[in-house]
């Protein structure tokens, strides 16, 4: 029974982008190990609190993450 573990800044992503998530990485895993598998098949989405995850030595923040997703370059957190 395959569990797919998940991590994200918290605050980044909606609910409805998280059900996506989790339909979408349930139909990945299914078309690799078969229909059969698809209810026995768990996605866990964890939420980083803004700055307790870093990157390049840098604290990311829900901020940065979200600048990146505008196409914007982040500001440096500390």
């Amino acid at each position: 029974m395959p569990l797919i573990q998940v991590s994200v800044i918290k605050n980044v992503f909606s609910a409805e982008q998280k059900t996506q998530m989790i339909s979408r990485l349930t139909d990945a895993m299914v078309s690799i190990e078969g229909e059969n598998m698809r209810g026995v098949t768990w996605v866990k989405i964890d939420e980083i609190e803004s700055g307790d995850w870093g990157i390049g030595g840098q604290a990311l923040t829900t901020e940065a993450v979200q600048a990146l997703a505008a196409g914007k370059t982040p500001v440096a957190a500390g």
